[in-house]
């Protein structure tokens, strides 16, 4: 009788990645996640930071953000009204992962 060996998996159980690529997958996402790592940040910030991304593209990736507890808004009762967006500690466990998905980046990034 012959044995089958299943081949080595990166997840404990199948689902993670996928569930990891529903909050992270989504074009801009990663780069909003990059910018956030250097502190709190503006709407404004973000979006002059990211040339190229709609005002609503940009308010829905954040609100997606926040729904799945990686970002928080604090809004500012001031005139004109001010808000910030910065990590979560579960924004900040992603950090790890964008440090390699740089290191990954740069080792290919010329072979373009």
């Amino acid at each position: 009788m012959k044995t089958i060996t299943q081949p080595p998996t990166l997840e404990s159980h199948v689902g993670c990645i996928a569930a990891a690529m529903e909050i992270i997958g989504n074009k801009w996402t990663a780069l909003l996640l990059r910018d956030l790592t250097s502190g709190p940040k503006r709407f404004s910030e973000l979006e002059r930071s990211l040339n190229g991304i709609s005002p609503r593209t940009l308010s829905q990736r954040m609100d997606d953000l926040e729904a799945n507890g990686i970002v928080t808004r604090q809004t500012y009762a001031e005139v004109p009204p001010r808000c910030e967006y910065s990590l979560t500690d579960k924004g900040h466990d992603l950090v790890p992962i964008l440090k390699q998905m740089a290191v990954w980046g740069e080792k290919y990034y010329q072979s373009k």
